[in-house]
């Protein structure tokens, strides 16, 4: 189960259930778009690996309690601020290596 975590790991912002500005990697780690895109060039600084849009839970419970209701986001934040001199060494290692090679 997704945690849904409420905001960019980076920057802070705000990143409720339903935002389609929320960008995560295959361990969760959650960043928004903008960090994703001009600062992390696509590539998590946390494993090395690509970032994909994170599915929005529904709201309203259509089939088996596989909700919002029952499985709510996580409410404590994850504030991991990306330290640019690391993240460059580490893009300048995968960036060119396609994300299902790396």
């Amino acid at each position: 189960m997704l945690e849904l975590r409420p905001s960019c790991e980076h920057c802070k912002r705000a990143l409720p259930p339903h935002s389609t500005q929320a960008m995560i990697c295959s361990f969760e780690c959650t960043f928004c778009a903008v960090c994703v895109e001009t600062l992390l060039d696509g590539v998590c600084p946390n494993c090395g690996g690509n970032f994909s849009p994170r599915p929005i839970r529904p709201k309203k419970n259509w089939n088996g309690d596989n909700y919002l209701g029952k499985y709510p986001p996580a409410s404590r934040p994850v504030e991991r601020p990306v330290e640019p001199k690391s993240h460059a060494q580490l893009l300048a290692q995968v960036q060119h290596i396609d994300p299902t090679e790396r």
